[in-house]
């Protein structure tokens, strides 16, 4: 092993140790505030010394990047300061110490954190011969970035904090201030979160995750509205992933770029990926084994289900008709176990599959199991513009093995193509049907409970409030995991974080929200033609792309050793000439907006802008406000009387408020709910669930939430409020 090889395992092992105290201790602000300052004057001594082997311009670069690193350190001690010795007035309660203004200040710690490592190891090691000046240089200035953009971040949220009443996350009620906010999110810099220091405030497993999945959609992105061949985007592929491994400024450049101006087909047609025949696969492989998966097209008939309050009447429900008139309902039946009816000829007439499957009640190793008293309904997240329940298979067959329960996962019609309110009456009219037609499922539903993500979440909260106001049997209980609950741009502490967040943009949000309410859906770039870019093409593109990263990935590890050689000149130019493009770039406030158009900040400083600005379409239209499309503004009468809710949020999601605000509202009303706040997942952690150990503890907690739902003995709307908090 190298000298800087030795040291740097030797930095990456204090790293640890300093995340893993910051993690069971919540670290003194102070104490990291302290050791930055002792840092930046242990580097000053070290690089304005006399040296033969660290050149003098990457020395002078140091020693200017440590400067403004320390003065934005000594002007941010007192804003955390001022959010620490509030913040808890934000949490759910005591137990559960979550908010975005937390948030934050945990984001600012781990960039701090990581400056200080990276700072240790320049002071003690600048003067080797295996330096690497100009990788410890350009890492240093990425974060200095990084730190100047969440100064100003920071800054935002004091302002919340002075704008908004004691306890209240959201701005609702200020539309200049969430202007501002979009404003400002338009035009700060953004893509040193996306190089470098990408995913820094996530748990380390899921950080070459992360740079996968960047790195694939800025590919996707080049071939976007191409007229290509298959062969031709698997050599593009090729050419280009190794590119954004090698590069990281590159990278941060074209990922920004993509996520401020491709439109919501271009978000809709990466995130399908996942329902590729490959993908899928692979994911079946991985995943439990299970008798019975399939795919169920219900036509579009009227139902009648007896009213909760007199069984002996019923109520009508009428099919999904929004928009494109009535039209049948897709669903997915996933059972680990074959049970009573999920073989029966009534079921398998509405088959999708042509011919209909051969079901595992013809192995003569499989036995038929009595109908379950349970059942589970799904209804997948995607921003309610992608993916179906195929992308979302590999854990719902995990939870019917762990949870024996037979799962209803329905695929609902996405947007822009069908916007609200069609997703919410054919997953209403799915949820009527399954309770009509149980015994075609394998279970006697003497316990329904409602699961879902992001989009689904939300889904599963309308749903329930619509079958209130039908007046039929509600579900006896739901989770929902980072639920969507506030489907606006309104300004709040956590949504500061979609200017950092490599999977939940602000600028995507956005697109995605716009589209379910079907408002302003027009296409900045065309999508790709169906005849000149074949699904097996484009999932044999991705994955020799993916492979190419993987591969690259592999290389560069054996390559870093020599890039600090002279073998490596090439390669530092080509950085030099980025960054110093890059330091151009972001350091010129944008020339077409005036001072007035941007938030106030202390005198001296102002964030980093971009060149160019991020389209943002205002959520002002009233369909926002519809409670059954955002619940978090759904009166009282609307929520009481909602099953027991069981939230599972995570602290580094942009939608953590969401979840918080809504818990506190049940809570306030009497209504039944508990929230469990995860800790360092990113948004949509459960379809990252075998990927890493947190992802896996996470996916743990939201079963063992269903599981209480099943098990509690007599539903009670009247069950004290509760509320845990458990880390991943």
């Amino acid at each position: 092993m190298t000298a800087e090889g030795a040291a740097g395992a030797q930095e990456l092992t204090g790293d640890q140790q300093l995340t893993r105290s910051d993690q069971a201790s919540d670290m003194d602000y102070k104490v990291v505030f302290a050791a930055l300052e002792t840092v930046c004057e242990d580097n000053f001594s070290a690089l304005c010394g006399p040296s033969d082997l660290l050149p003098g311009t990457v020395a002078s670069r140091l020693v200017t990047c440590l400067r403004e690193i320390q003065e934005h350190g000594r002007a941010l001690e007192p804003v955390v300061a001022s959010l620490t010795a509030v913040y808890h007035h934000y949490d759910f309660d005591e137990q559960t110490p979550g908010n975005g203004y937390r948030t934050l200040v945990k984001v600012l710690q781990a960039c701090l954190l990581h400056i200080i490592h990276k700072g240790r190891y320049i002071a003690d090691n600048c003067n080797g011969a295996f330096f690497r000046a100009e990788h410890n240089a350009s890492e240093m200035e990425a974060y200095c970035s990084a730190l100047c953009q969440l100064r100003a971040l920071l800054h935002l949220a004091q302002q919340l904090i002075n704008d908004n009443e004691c306890g209240q996350l959201y701005s609702q009620q200020d539309g200049e201030l969430t202007r501002k906010f979009v404003q400002e999110y338009s035009s700060m810099h953004k893509a040193c979160f996306y190089g470098r220091c990408l995913g820094f405030q996530f748990s380390p497993a899921l950080r070459p995750l992360l740079q996968t999945v960047v790195i694939s959609m800025i590919s996707y992105g080049e071939r976007y509205g191409k007229q290509q061949s298959r062969f031709g985007m698997a050599a593009l592929s090729l050419l280009t992933s190794g590119k954004y491994v090698i590069d990281p400024e590159t990278r941060g450049t074209e990922f920004e770029r993509i996520t401020q101006n491709l439109d919501v087909h271009f978000w809709k047609s990466f995130w399908n990926l996942t329902e590729s025949g490959l993908i899928t696969g692979l994911n079946r492989i991985a995943s439990n084994p299970v008798q019975v998966n399939l795919t169920l097209t219900v036509p579009p008939l009227p139902l009648r289900l007896p009213l909760a309050s007199d069984p002996s009447l019923t109520a009508a429900v009428s099919p999904p008709i929004a928009h494109s008139g009535p039209g049948p309902v897709h669903m997915r039946l996933i059972s680990y176990e074959l049970r009573e009816g999920q073989d029966s000829e009534e079921l398998l007439a509405f088959s999708r599959t042509d011919p209909p499957p051969i079901t595992a009640s013809h192995l003569p190793w499989v036995q038929r199991q009595p109908l379950s008293p349970w059942l589970l309904i799904h209804f997948h997240g995607g921003g309610f513009v992608a993916q179906t329940s195929r992308s979302h298979e590999h854990y719902l067959r995990n939870w019917s093995k762990e949870l024996k329960v037979p799962i209803l996962s329905v695929d609902y019609s996405l947007s822009p193509e069908a916007p609200f309110p069609r997703a919410l009456e054919e997953c209403f009219y799915a949820y009527c049907w399954a309770l009509k037609n149980c015994h075609l499922l394998g279970s006697t539903a003497e316990r329904v409970c409602l699961a879902g993500d992001s989009a689904g979440g939300n889904l599963c909260i309308t749903v329930s409030m619509k079958a209130m106001t039908c007046g039929i049997r509600v579900p006896d209980g739901m989770m929902t995991a980072y639920p969507a609950t506030l489907l606006t741009t309104d300004a709040s502490p956590s949504r500061l974080l979609t200017l950092i967040d490599p999977l939940l943009p602000l600028g995507v949000l956005a697109k995605c929200l716009n589209a379910y309410a079907g408002i302003d859906c027009r296409r900045v770039q065309p999508a790709v033609e169906s005849n000149s870019l074949t699904t097996l093409g484009r999932d044999t593109a991705v994955l020799l792309g993916d492979l190419t990263q993987g591969a690259s990935n592999w290389i560069h590890s054996f390559l870093d050793p020599v890039l600090s050689s002279s073998g490596a000149r090439s390669v530092s130019s080509l950085q030099r000439r980025s960054e110093s493009s890059e330091t151009r770039r972001t350091s010129t406030p944008a020339s077409t907006q005036t001072s007035g158009d941007h938030m106030d900040y202390p005198q001296g400083f102002a964030p980093l802008r971009a060149e160019c600005l991020a389209v943002v379409l205002p959520t002002s239209s009233p369909v926002f406000r519809n409670p059954f499309v955002s619940p978090l503004l759904a009166p009282d009468n609307l929520l009481r009387g909602l099953p027991p809710v069981h939230i599972v949020a995570s602290a580094l999601d942009a939608l953590l408020d969401d979840s918080v605000m809504f818990a506190k509202k049940l809570r306030d009303m009497g209504q039944p709910v508990s929230l469990t706040v995860v800790e360092d997942l990113p948004h949509g952690f459960l379809s990252l669930s075998q990927l890493a150990k947190d992802t896996e503890v996470a996916t743990e907690i939201c079963v063992a939430r269903i599981r209480e739902i099943f098990e509690q003995e007599i539903p009670t709307p009247a069950l004290r409020s509760r509320s845990k908090r458990e880390v991943a």
